[in-house]
């Protein structure tokens, strides 16, 4: 029997299927996960995936060639933007005003650290034509077991959510991505020895 869960990916134990409430937008989420990230226990990629029927995860670190990926940046029926904080970029409430709102709306998360992300951005030359976003809504995350080198470093799917609060209509319930990122956590820290978590991490929330 394997130890890990066929669905999301985690081991049995940390499996996180019984949390996941699907819900449906109008905007799509691509995935882009560098390979580290797959198996992590903390990863929050799959929560996402899980969680939104209109999204899609890719795996690799340069998607230049990526068949997949460069079939669906080719469609022209949508606005595609990558959230990266790169020369140019824009607030995302601004994308979330412009006038041409009826066009299909397309978020790209790149799933990694701060370096590795840097690395995927850098090999990735066929997202170097697209706007760049960045979320001006990011108050402090709260991805207390993962010790980030920005202040206001978010997981994943807290940028997910952070994004579609901006692009989403007021109708569409996202709470459950952070309820279940919440349980991902506290079981995370539940099975840390007695003290490790004080030590190490409590002091960055």
């Amino acid at each position: 029997m394997s130890r890990y869960c066929d669905n999301c990916g985690k081991a049995n134990k940390a499996c996180i299927c019984h949390w996941i409430k699907t819900i449906e937008t109008q905007t799509e989420l691509w995935i882009l996960q560098h390979p580290s990230e797959v198996k992590r226990a903390i990863g929050t990629a799959r929560i996402l995936s899980l969680s939104l029927p209109n999204s899609r995860l890719w795996v690799g670190e340069d998607f230049s060639q990526h068949d997949e990926l460069n079939q669906a940046l080719a469609q022209k029926d949508r606005d595609i933007y990558v959230v990266y904080p790169g020369e140019g970029s824009i607030a995302l409430s601004e994308v979330a005003t412009q006038s041409a709102c009826q066009r299909k709306k397309v978020i790209i998360l790149l799933d990694g650290t701060w370096k590795k992300a840097y690395k995927m951005w850098q090999l990735s030359t066929n997202l170097h034509h697209l706007p760049l976003v960045i979320l001006d809504n990011v108050d402090m995350g709260n991805y207390r077991i993962r010790k980030s080198p920005k202040e206001q470093g978010v997981s994943t799917v807290e940028a997910r959510f952070l994004a579609l609060s901006v692009l989403e209509s007021a109708q569409t319930d996202l709470q459950p991505l952070l309820d279940t990122f919440d349980a991902m956590i506290n079981f995370q820290i539940a099975q840390m020895p007695s003290g490790v978590f004080e030590k190490n991490y409590q002091s960055n929330e």
